[in-house]
């Protein structure tokens, strides 16, 4: 039996819809009980603004979104607890350990990954790279070392990417067992490679994509031969994960989850416009919709509203797309 991480979108697509043509009467009134649905939304601003344009979407259709700022951690428990219903920010392998331990439980459904093209890394500025270091393996060089102060920047405490980070670095990968780990936060973090760029410094921090820091800077991603990021150079899924309960009440608004599928592109985009254009969550998940309308109809493919009428004639009039 295949896993749920291992179904195909479009089997996932076949099966639900199986599900929701077999659901009983019960099914269909449970969820006529309740317009809620709470999500989990860590402070980055690609999930900010993606969780914003999914609330919004199921807003106009008639439920009654909630985010709450989380951590991962806690994210993960709460689900397991059914305190939350939905969490679109499950990136593997950088939580494989959290989220392992949750499915284990039989709480939570894997909607599948949610965006094209995700990457997490080691990353440098373009001219480290045109110096030589072009593999995490050129870190620990004696010359090297010293360039970058021996130090690896990062994110907060307590994320998949640092866990990943310190389990490299408590095994001594790539040499980095004596180097030091500065982990602050994504801000902190890209405040202190924004000052190493401008000055032609050498730096390396943990960096992913999407973000707009793949638009602003030109980074290089070093190769991982040793897998320490995950198989196939940090390449990653993010997944879109709900509770059980939450996708046998709420048939039409899950299935709306299961549909949203972006590009590293198209949410780096509406990171650009978020973080760095500093629009509103609500405005910038506005302004990607109406430069993407025939993706935001594709989204709403045998969407209703909860009057049953069908939701993207309702979304299209609604934002104006």
């Amino acid at each position: 039996m295949n896993s749920p991480s291992l179904v195909s979108r479009s089997t996932r697509a076949v099966l639900l819809g199986a599900c929701l043509a077999a659901a009983p009467l019960g099914m269909a009134q449970a969820q006529d009980d309740t317009t809620e649905v709470r999500f989990s939304v860590p402070p980055w601003p690609g999930v900010t603004v993606k969780t914003e344009l999914a609330a919004q979407l199921l807003e106009t259709l008639g439920y009654t979104p909630q985010q709450e700022q989380l951590g991962t951690t806690i994210t993960y428990q709460a689900l397991n607890e059914n305190e939350l219903d939905a969490f679109l920010a499950g990136w593997l392998p950088a939580q494989q350990g959290m989220y392992d331990k949750a499915m284990e439980k039989g709480t939570l459904v894997d909607l599948g990954n949610n965006v094209d093209g995700a990457r997490i890394g080691f990353a440098v500025p373009r001219y480290v790279a045109e110096a030589g270091v072009t593999s995490a393996e050129d870190l620990d060089t004696p010359e090297n070392a010293e360039r970058f102060g021996r130090t690896v920047y990062s994110i907060e405490t307590g994320t998949g990417m640092s866990e990943q980070l310190n389990a490299g670095v408590d095994s001594d990968t790539y040499g980095l067992g004596d180097w030091e780990l500065s982990e602050t936060s994504t801000p902190g973090m890209l405040g202190a490679a924004d000052s190493a760029i401008n000055n032609q410094e050498w730096i390396v921090f943990a960096g992913w994509t999407p973000h707009w820091m793949n638009i602003k800077y030109d980074l290089a991603y070093l190769d991982d031969p040793k897998d320490l990021w995950g198989e196939d150079g940090g390449r990653s899924d993010v997944r879109t994960l709900v509770t059980k309960e939450f996708s046998e009440a709420h048939p039409n608004a899950t299935k709306l989850l299961d549909q949203l599928d972006f590009t590293a592109d198209d949410q780096s985009d509406m990171i650009r416009r978020y973080d760095q254009d500093e629009m509103p969550k609500d405005e910038a998940a506005i302004a990607w919709m109406h430069d993407n309308a025939d993706k935001v109809e594709g989204f709403l493919d045998g969407i209703t509203t909860r009057d049953g009428e069908p939701a993207w004639p309702v979304v299209q009039k609604a934002f104006d797309l």
